[in-house]
């Protein structure tokens, strides 16, 4: 499979440029922290993740299902339950509830992909198992997606490279990439958010998103009833 990386520049309100075609095969990566934090959800119990392009769809989707949980980056807001925080979910009982995710760059990637065959939305904690899924596939391209610093999160690109050369020759160590991350603007800007006792973030939050092969899943998106719906899977199939 030959690798190809893009990015999705920060859209003006929530809405992310689409390509001309649809990718045969996307992976979407955001680090820190969205695919993180839907990790933790499905490792919590989560059964799936529905994504939301705005603010606004979120609190209309959570009006009409009350027993969803929403899901916002930034800090606490009327309407949401959750914050886009690892370590503030890592501890939750989410035993099969639907949590409704917006963020402003991961979401935001994963809704422009939505017409991909087979679509994965990745992070460090679930790149054991996304490439697993890709030599599965064998799909002659693949797309991979960095949806952080308006498409140059060095995070994102570290994980995305990571998972590229597990899917092409199998075992590949972690730490030169994780070094990477962990040097990233994205990672700095987390710690400073912390050493400021910002709302919205803890102070573990870096570490947990570069712990490497965490969970044993995948994470596949796909449209379910007019929604892009996440669930976690290790085997899924192209559309």
């Amino acid at each position: 499979m030959r690798p190809h990386c893009t990015g999705i520049p920060r859209p003006s309100r929530t809405d992310a440029p689409r390509l001309c075609a649809p990718p045969e095969v996307a992976v979407v990566v955001d680090v820190m922290r969205a695919f993180t934090v839907a990790a933790w959800a499905f490792r919590r119990g989560a059964e799936k993740i529905v994504f939301a392009a705005t603010r606004a769809e979120a609190l209309a989707l959570k009006h009409r299902r009350p027993d969803w949980l929403t899901v916002q980056d930034g800090p606490p807001m009327p309407g949401f339950d959750l914050v886009n925080s690892p370590a503030l979910l890592r501890d939750l009982d989410l035993g099969g509830r639907t949590l409704v995710q917006r963020t402003t760059s991961g979401t935001a990637g994963a809704l422009a992909m939505a017409d991909a065959r087979l679509l994965l939305c990745a992070s460090f904690v679930v790149a054991e198992a996304t490439p697993a899924v890709l030599r599965r596939a064998r799909p002659a391209e693949v797309t991979f997606v960095v949806t952080g610093d308006d498409g140059r999160a060095a995070e994102d690109l570290a994980c995305a490279q990571y998972i590229a050369a597990r899917a092409a020759c199998g075992a590949t160590p972690p730490g030169p990439y994780l070094d990477r991350a962990r040097r990233s603007a994205g990672a700095e800007r987390l710690a400073d958010a912390v050493r400021r006792g910002l709302r919205g973030v803890h102070a573990d939050d870096a570490e947990l998103c570069l712990a490497a092969d965490a969970f044993p899943f995948a994470m596949a998106a796909a449209r379910e009833d007019g929604h892009l719906v996440l669930r976690p899977t290790r085997n899924p199939l192209p559309r």
